[in-house]
């Protein structure tokens, strides 16, 4: 390939493959909202909680902080096992088995910090997640 060819390439690529994290937020904002509150120490509240499993419950968990981080609330976009405890209300028992049902479903992924574990979403499962709780919770209103 000549080396103008490759540019043009990869010109195209960058701009019309590349994913743009604030982009994927943005687009996905008015989605978001309707299930996640973010308060002003970073904290996420998910609303209509009571009808959702443990995994969305989690999923939106995740995303809720993405866009808290984003928003400069937070300081990373990863919840360690101790959150999702404390703010979700879980017991270690059933989070457990939830977070290694997202990972082996490859939606959330796995970070390492020290002796901690720590979970985040990936950016393109942010639309997904949000359209499949949005179809659920108007079946059961």
């Amino acid at each position: 390939m000549t080396e103008n060819k490759e540019n043009t390439l990869k010109k195209r690529i960058i701009e019309e493959m590349t994913v743009d994290y604030a982009n994927a937020l943005e687009k996905n904002f008015d989605l978001v909202k309707q299930f996640i509150r973010i308060t002003k120490e970073g904290k996420i509240d998910i609303l209509l909680k009571d009808n959702l499993t443990g995994p969305e419950q989690i999923l939106l968990y995740l995303i809720g902080k993405m866009y808290a981080k984003e928003a400069g609330l937070s300081t990373t976009d990863d919840v360690g096992n101790q959150e999702f405890m404390d703010e979700l209300g879980v017991p270690k028992g059933s989070l457990l088995p939830w977070l290694k049902k997202l990972r082996d479903e490859n939606k959330i992924k796995l970070i390492k910090r020290g002796k901690y574990t720590h979970h985040n979403i990936s950016i393109n499962f942010i639309e997904k997640t949000l359209n499949s709780v949005g179809s659920k919770v108007k079946k059961s209103a």
